[in-house]
C-alpha cells in the first residue's frame, strides 16, 4: 500500500570542540555505526540517514534549517555524544519545524571497569550531556519524546520505530486533503468542527462538495471498467449467488462497483487520501456507497461516516502509520452493549462502512434491505474480526483544542451467530472494563466513531499527539475514575492558559 522507505530520519550528534579534533573524529565514527544501525533495524521501517556531528552554533542551525526544506525528512533524532553545550541548540531548535526523538544512549554498553580512565570519561559524557540538551529543550517548551537505553537493545530500536511511524502520521496529516461529499449529518455536534483551526494546527485541507459532483464522476465510468471489477470481485470475495453474473441482483453489484470507480477516480484526480459521506445527501445516487467504501478504505483510503471529516483524517493517518504492521485499521462505531454481569462487551460495526483490513478469513459479499436513506438495496462486504488486542481512537474539536483519547480493547469471539444483521463487526472488552471504559470515554466528550486499529498501540498515537500538539487522553488498565476526572480538570486549565499565552 505505502513504501515508508521512501521517508527519512536524520540522526544528529551534539558534541564541541573542545575535545580536540581526534576525539571528533572517534565520536563521528561511532555515531555513523549507531545511524547505520539504527537503519538497518527491523523495528524502523524509515530511513536512517547519518548526518556529521554539529559541534557549533551554526552548524546546529543549518541542519535544522536543511531538515525543514527536505520534503521527506520526518523528523531528527538527536543523540548527544559529548556535552554538547545547550544555548548552541537554540536557534536551531527554534526554527525547526520537524519533530524530533531525544535518544539518550551511550557508545558503549557497559562501563570498562579495568581499563576506564579520564581520556574514556571525557569521551563519553551522554549521561550528563543528554541532561544538558534536555534542560534546553523544556525550557524552550518544545514537545518530544525521549527514549532512554543502549541502541542496540531491541526495545530502544522499537520505541523509536514506533515514534518514527508517528512521524510519518504527522507528516501524512499536514500534507492530506479530505474530500466532503455533502455536509455533516443535521444536528449531530461531534462530526462538527473547525477545520480552517485544523488547517492551521495540523496542516490538512478539508473541502466540501455536493453529492452532484460526484454523481457526474460516476456517471463517466464505462462498462468495461465495470465488467473487469466484478469479475475481480467474483474472484477474491464470497460473493452470494444472486450477486454474480447471470444472477438476478447482479445489476446492483455492478452499481456498487460503478460508485467505486467514480470515487477513486474523484479522490486521485483531486490528490484526496481521505472522504466522508452522509446518507442525508445522496440525490442522484442509486445506493449508498457501502461495499465501495469499505474496498477503498482497505486500500488506505480514510473514510469517516455522516460528514466526520475529523475520523477520515484519523483513520488515513493511521493506516499510513501501521504499513506493513500485521492487523488492520478500520473507521469504527460503538454500536449496542452486551450488559451481561458476567462479560460486558462492546458491539463494533456500521450500517455498511467497515475496512476489510480487519477481517478474519475471506469476507462475504451480499445485498440487503438498509431501512435509512432511501434508496436501492446496498452491497457489503460482511465478516467479523479475529480476538485479540486492539484499539479505538477518536478525534474531536473541544473548542479551545483538539482532543484524542484512546482506549485499548481487547477483541473476543462472537458466542452467537448473527444471522439477520448482516454487516461487518466486532466484540470487545474496553479497558480496564466496560462500565470504567464507558464512563471515563463518556466524561471526556469521546466521539460515537473511532478509529479501530489491531496494527497499532496507544504508544503509537501517544507520540503522534505529541508531535500534532494534540490533548492526549488514554484510558486503560490503570483508569480510575475519580483520577479521570481530576486529569480532565487539569487539562482544562492548561489548555485555557496555554491558549491564552
Amino acid at each position: 500500500m505505502h513504501d515508508l522507505k521512501k521517508f527519512e530520519v536524520w540522526f544528529v550528534t551534539g558534541s564541541q570542540h573542545l575535545y580536540g579534533d581526534e576525539a571528533l573524529k572517534e565520536v563521528d565514527a561511532h555515531s555513523k555505526k549507531i545511524a547505520d544501525a539504527l537503519d538497518e533495524s527491523s523495528q524502523i521501517p524509515v530511513k536512517v540517514v547519518f548526518k556529521p556531528v554539529v559541534t557549533t552554533p551554526d552548524a546546529i542551525y543549518e541542519v535544522c534549517m536543511q531538515a525543514n526544506q527536505k520534503e521527506n525528512c520526518v523528523g531528527l533524532i538527536t543523540w548527544m555524544h559529548t556535552f554538547s553545550p545547550a544555548k548552541m541548540w537554540i536557534a536551531g531548535l527554534k526554527t525547526l519545524q520537524k519533530p524530533f526523538v531525544h535518544l539518550h544512549t551511550q557508545f558503549n554498553r557497559d562501563i570498562p571497569w579495568s581499563e576506564i580512565d579520564m581520556d574514556f570519561m571525557n569521551l563519553n559524557q551522554s549521561a550528563h550531556g543528554g541532561r544538558e540538551f534536555g534542560f534546553i529543550a523544556s525550557r524552550m517548551r518544545i514537545n518530544r519524546k525521549v527514549v532512554v537505553g543502549h541502541w542496540q537493545d531491541e526495545d530502544v530500536q522499537r520505541q523509536v520505530g514506533v515514534w518514527t511511524r508517528a512521524a510519518v502520521g504527522f507528516h501524512t496529516m499536514k500534507n492530506m486533503k479530505v474530500a466532503r461529499f455533502g455536509d455533516n449529518m443535521r444536528n449531530v455536534a461531534v462530526t462538527e468542527g473547525d477545520k480552517v483551526d485544523a488547517q492551521i494546527k495540523f496542516g490538512m485541507d478539508v473541502k466540501g462538495y455536493g453529492i452532484c459532483d460526484l454523481v457526474d464522476v460516476i456517471e463517466t465510468i464505462k462498462d468495461a471498467e465495470i465488467d473487469t471489477l466484478c469479475a475481480e470481485i467474483e474472484s477474491n470475495y464470497q460473493v452470494a449467488d444472486n450477486l454474480k453474473k447471470g444472477g438476478d441482483r447482479h445489476e446492483s453489484l455492478r452499481e456498487s462497483c460503478r460508485i467505486e470507480l467514480g470515487l477513486r477516480k474523484f479522490l486521485d484526480d483531486g490528490g484526496f487520501s481521505a472522504f466522508t459521506t452522509t446518507f442525508e445527501d445522496l440525490h442522484g445516487m442509486k445506493q449508498l456507497p457501502g461495499f465501495a467504501v469499505q474496498r477503498l478504505m482497505a486500500d488506505g483510503y480514510g473514510f469517516g461516516a455522516e460528514g466526520d471529516w475529523k475520523t477520515a483524517a484519523l483513520t488515513h493517518v493511521m493506516k499510513i502509520m501501521a504499513t506493513g504492521l500485521e492487523g488492520g485499521t478500520s473507521f469504527m462505531e460503538d454500536y449496542t452493549y452486551h450488559l451481561d454481569p458476567s462479560g460486558q462487551k462492546v458491539l463494533g460495526a456500521h450500517m455498511l462502512e467497515v475496512c476489510e483490513s480487519i477481517a478474519e478469513g475471506t469476507p462475504k459479499v451480499e445485498i440487503h434491505p438498509l431501512g435509512i436513506g432511501g434508496k436501492e438495496d446496498p452491497i457489503r462486504s460482511r465478516f467479523s474480526v479475529a480476538p485479540g488486542p486492539a484499539i479505538n481512537a477518536s478525534m474531536m474539536d473541544m473548542g479551545n483544542r483538539f482532543r484524542l483519547v484512546v482506549n485499548p480493547v481487547d477483541v473476543v469471539r462472537q458466542p452467537q451467530e448473527m444471522p439477520k444483521l448482516p454487516v461487518a463487526s466486532a466484540l470487545w472488552i474496553p479497558k480496564p472494563d466496560l462500565k470504567t471504559g464507558a464512563t471515563a470515554w463518556i466524561l471526556a466528550g469521546g466521539a460515537h466513531h473511532t478509529v479501530f486499529s489491531k496494527a497499532l498501540t496507544a504508544e503509537f498515537m501517544e507520540d503522534f499527539a505529541e508531535m500534532a500538539g494534540m490533548e492526549f487522553l488514554l484510558i486503560d488498565e490503570g483508569t480510575t475514575i475519580s483520577e479521570f476526572k481530576k486529569e480532565l480538570r487539569w487539562n482544562d486549565l492548561y489548555y485555557h492558559l496555554n491558549r491564552g499565552i
